[in-house]
């Protein structure tokens, strides 16, 4: 038998860490939206002093959605940003420079000269000035590529999954390498992780995929597991290099979707195939049914795609929300309330980085589970 009080004292440990965290997200974020606030104000207006009304759907989709910049604090009326390389393949090749450039303009006026053309950023997309100038405002949308070059940038998203993959790299280099020296039971790290690794392997793996063939899938699975938990928790802390909401973004979560629709379709058996074109019903249901068993194919992974993105970003909102509240009562005394949920929803979002890992890695190794499957077996649609 394996003990579970590593695992049980490692949740304890991390809820008890992070609510004392979250408290102090609270009162980061609060000053990070009235940062957002006037950051905004200051970009609508180009001047100071203006007041501009609060608005919680501005400050809740800057914080979901992807950036050119990370936006750290405000300094006496500006704001502090840790600038990321923009890197757009062009009419004239590759162009490279700093999203500084732009000064922390994204509502397309200030134009930024760079490999002999003219550029504009408008809502966090990149245009050329010139052909932006003559678009309406239906036009002006990120699948526009006559009006815009291919960004290739090291956004905050990407700079977030780097970071990420650094970090597990890291974390199971130094796992294995312990493993090496140490043939008795694991010590520090390696103690730490063993059970989350026996877990995948125990819990998800086998019994989904069955003892023949798991082992083939175990670092697929353990990989997604493991990035997609430690992404969940990095958009969970609030202050810079963290806060990026890579999981609640549905680009990245479509292609962990379909690299296990990849697994899925590379792994299956003579008799998934069979079941797909030939199902165990009679021949006159075949146009009916052979359609709805390939969208069967397609449905899960799309499945995988919305529940991950719908999860996480919905946690970010009601956050945000939450928190916005105070500016939009425009009172302290709401503060104590707003937070006390924030402090609640933020723990609460602990349970649930873990629980969507969980989740995304249990269907996945279930999907592969029945691709991989030798005999004929009767799924009750």
């Amino acid at each position: 038998m394996i003990s579970i009080k590593p695992l049980q004292s490692f949740i304890t440990a991390l809820l008890i860490g992070f609510s004392v965290n979250t408290y102090a997200e609270a009162q980061n974020d609060t000053t990070a939206a009235s940062h957002e606030e006037a950051h905004a104000g200051h970009e609508a207006h180009g001047a100071h002093g203006e007041d501009k009304e609060f608005n919680a759907s501005d400050l809740i989709n800057s914080h979901i959605g992807d950036s050119h910049d990370f936006h750290i604090f405000d300094w006496g009326g500006h704001p502090v940003s840790f600038n990321l390389p923009v890197i757009l393949w062009t009419d004239n090749g590759l162009t490279i420079f700093s999203s500084e450039k732009f000064h922390h303009d994204n509502t397309g006026h200030h134009v930024v000269e760079a490999g002999g053309q003219k550029f504009v950023r408008h809502n966090e997309v990149i245009y050329y000035a010139d052909k932006f100038e003559t678009l309406s405002d239906d036009d002006k949308s990120a699948f526009n590529f006559e009006a815009r070059p291919l960004d290739f940038s090291i956004t905050k998203l990407v700079f977030s999954l780097l970071m990420s993959a650094i970090l597990l790299f890291v974390l199971f280099s130094a796992v294995g390498r312990s493993y090496n020296k140490n043939k008795m039971a694991p010590k520090g790290l390696a103690a730490f992780l063993e059970p989350l690794v026996i877990f995948v392997r125990d819990d998800i793996a086998i019994p989904n995929i069955g003892e023949k063939k798991y082992a083939k899938y175990m670092p697929y699975l353990l990989t997604i597991f493991f990035f997609i938990w430690v992404n969940n928790l990095i958009g969970l802390i609030p202050f810079f290099p963290f806060s990026s909401n890579l999981t609640g973004n549905i680009c990245f979560t479509f292609v962990l979707a379909f690299i296990t629709y990849i697994v899925t379709t590379a792994s299956g058996s003579k008799d998934y195939w069979k079941h797909i074109f030939m199902p165990p019903v009679p021949k006159l249901l075949y146009p009916i049914m052979i359609p709805v068993e390939i969208i069967g194919t397609l449905t899960k992974p799309f499945a995988l795609m919305i529940r991950l993105f719908a999860n996480i970003t919905a946690g970010h909102i009601i956050i945000l929300s939450l928190i916005s509240l105070i500016y939009i009562f425009k009172t302290v005394a709401i503060a104590p309330v707003s937070g006390a949920f924030v402090l609640f929803m933020s723990v609460l979002e602990l349970l649930v980085a873990a629980l969507q890992a969980y989740v995304f890695t249990l269907l996945s190794a279930l999907f592969i589970g029945q691709a991989v499957e030798e005999h004929d077996h009767h799924d009750h649609h």
